[in-house]
């Protein structure tokens, strides 16, 4: 019923999926350690087409020349002020409907829980007329408020979905002898049912920040000036129309890289430990 596990499988089948796992890790990062390269190139490297070959000069200076030629730290700021807030939101909303949606028997439960889910079936690009009338009517265009807001927004329902799953997995028992002594429903919530969610909320807290920090089309949709761009779309603005300085923008791309990166291996336990929870027992 359950496939062989690979340790188990015949040498010829074991050493074909080494194989193949090797071939699919060197593709993946192939685009990678180019960008990584380009890098640290120098112009006069680029410019004689050397695109794939070792670096004849190693320029890490071009990570402080980034920063010295560009609005990049403008930039960074401007994705932690639209990020912390939208992910810090929409896991505290998604929290609270997932808890309602789980362990709280009411009339339109289902209902709105299938609201939740096909939300997310929705493809985002054909908001894209509506989201911007919605903005330019509230003059949110162009403001952080308008991008958080989105953000918002659209994350919460895939968030809502996530906690409602894991919550309901959580035993009645501890919610009903809670009550029984008399605690409150907020209490029991923040007491007995938040300290149990840290996995998850670790998981999605790492999901939801990358999702939002790497965010692309609706920065470019509902941003327009350097004042609020993040670093997506400010990367992207300093190609040049008739010159592009590809080891800038290889080393602007790098350090956006960094902190979706950093905080997977700050919550690398946790963010485990929320997405296996419950497959086995």
């Amino acid at each position: 019923m359950f496939p062989t596990s690979i340790q188990k499988a015949s040498p010829p089948k074991r050493y074909l999926y080494y194989a193949a796992v090797l071939v699919a890790l060197v593709a993946w990062l192939l685009p990678l350690l180019a960008v990584l390269l380009t890098s640290i190139r120098s112009a006069e490297d680029l410019n004689m087409g050397n695109y794939w070959g070792w670096p004849k000069e190693w320029k890490f200076s071009n990570y402080i020349e980034i920063f010295q030629a560009t609005p990049l730290t403008r930039y960074l700021i401007n994705t932690v002020v639209i990020t912390v807030p939208a992910v810090v939101c929409a896991i505290a909303l998604a929290t609270l409907g997932g808890y309602a949606l789980a362990k709280f028997k009411f009339r339109g439960n289902l209902l709105m829980f299938c609201i939740f889910v096909g939300g997310n079936f929705v493809p985002f690009q054909i908001l894209m007329v509506p989201v911007r009338n919605m903005t330019l009517r509230f003059g949110l265009l162009d403001t952080y408020l308008g991008l958080i807001l989105f953000h918002l927004a659209f994350q919460t329902g895939f968030c809502t979905l996530f906690m409602r799953n894991f919550i309901s997995t959580l035993p009645n028992a501890l919610i009903e002898s809670a009550r029984v002594e008399g605690v409150n429903e907020f209490k029991i919530f923040w007491h007995i049912i938040v300290p149990l969610l840290r996995p998850a909320l670790a998981a999605l807290a790492v999901l939801l920040f990358t999702f939002v920090w790497n965010d692309y089309f609706w920065a470019l949709v509902l941003v327009q000036s350097d004042s609020v761009k993040p670093i997506t779309t400010g990367i992207a603005s300093l190609r040049g129309q008739w010159l592009a300085s590809w080891q800038l923008i290889s080393a602007g791309s790098i350090v956006a890289a960094l902190p979706p990166v950093a905080m997977f291996f700050l919550l690398q336990r946790q963010f485990i430990a929320g997405l296996t929870l419950g497959a086995v027992k």
